[in-house]
């Protein structure tokens, strides 16, 4: 038997429990995990609480990270023993997912947990540093350099931004964030950022063309917030987008990208390549300050998560939630 996170939908509506699970339930897969750490991000907070149309299947376990130690493999690249992790391809959506004591998983989804990182660490990290890391990887394809000039993170105070903030500004960038939380200055401050800017600046209505500030982006908000970073950003800059915070709409127009050859980089963190995300773990090995992870993230129990997905949907929660499956 094992602890898990189970949604369910019938007739008598949607809900959220933690349930003792057998482990005849658990779904198809040719690596069984014994989970130490999963996470709550965004959009698990939206599967809990049934605010999002996240969940494709009933019953459902949610988590879209998870890190532990292998129990059962018949995939050839792991053994009982091995430490992995799992970010994406679509667990907690139609796959069981990390809320949960155990997992069981295709092996081509794991990656094998980076030396320098504890389970802890790499769950402080997740799927939101995996996704900031995958921005600045884009940046630096695109040609993006610390000298040519400020990086906007949008939702700067969330786990995206958080890491995004450490990586960039140990790499050397001058990084502005933005964020609706101004009591978080200090917090911002001491992860690198060299300036703060109110999110209401970015999240009205604006011009198709503003002033040129931005080499370069993080934006995990979307609609209008995206517009005005697109329509700031300078001769051929470069923004990434990785969020809906904001809501899914886009509501721009073309000046930005051929009157400045701004380019605009979608990235998708859930069906990423494994080699990309290998590039990403490696990455973040050598360019994240671990000490700064303390500061990013808060560990809570299993049982703490469905009341902690509220909290996280309200913008209550800074940087990472961490959740000791095992506590």
């Amino acid at each position: 038997m094992f602890k898990a996170v189970v949604i369910e939908k019938n007739d008598q509506g949607y809900r959220s429990s933690l349930q003792e699970l057998d482990d005849s339930q658990l779904p198809e897969g040719d690596v069984t995990v014994k989970v130490s750490h999963s996470t709550l991000n965004y959009k698990d907070g939206l599967a809990i609480t049934g605010k999002g149309p996240v969940v494709r299947k009933f019953p459902m376990v949610p988590g879209i990270d998870l890190v532990g130690e292998v129990e059962e493999s018949s995939h050839p690249d792991y053994k009982v023993g091995d430490l992995v992790l799992l970010n994406g391809w679509g667990v907690g959506e139609g796959h069981w997912g990390g809320l949960a004591q155990k997992a069981r998983v295709k092996g081509d989804w794991l990656v094998p947990l980076p030396s320098k990182f504890t389970p802890a660490q790499a769950m402080s990290i997740g799927t939101a540093g995996y996704t900031a890391m995958l921005c600045v990887l884009a940046l630096e394809r695109q040609g993006v350099k610390p000298e040519d000039g400020e990086i906007l993170v949008t939702g700067a105070a969330g786990g995206v931004g958080s890491v995004a903030i450490s990586l960039l500004s140990h790499l050397g960038y001058q990084v502005v964030a933005a964020t609706g939380r101004p009591d978080d200055a200090d917090y911002l401050k001491s992860l690198g950022a060299v300036d703060i800017i109110e999110r209401s600046q970015l999240s009205e209505p604006g011009k198709p063309l503003a002033k040129e500030r931005w080499a370069g982006a993080v934006d995990v908000v979307g609609s209008h917030t995206l517009a005005n970073v697109c329509a700031s950003t300078r001769y051929r800059g470069v923004v990434t987008a990785c969020g809906l915070a904001g809501g899914m709409d886009f509501p721009s127009t073309v000046a930005p990208f051929i009157l400045r050859g701004v380019t605009l980089v979608g990235i998708d963190s859930v069906m990423c390549p494994r080699e990309e995300r290998l590039e990403a773990w490696q990455r973040l090995a050598k360019d994240l300050d671990i000490t700064k992870l303390e500061a990013i993230s808060q560990e809570v129990a299993l049982s703490e998560a469905i009341p902690m997905a509220e909290k996280l949907l309200k913008g209550e929660v800074r940087g990472r939630l961490v959740v000791d499956v095992n506590a």
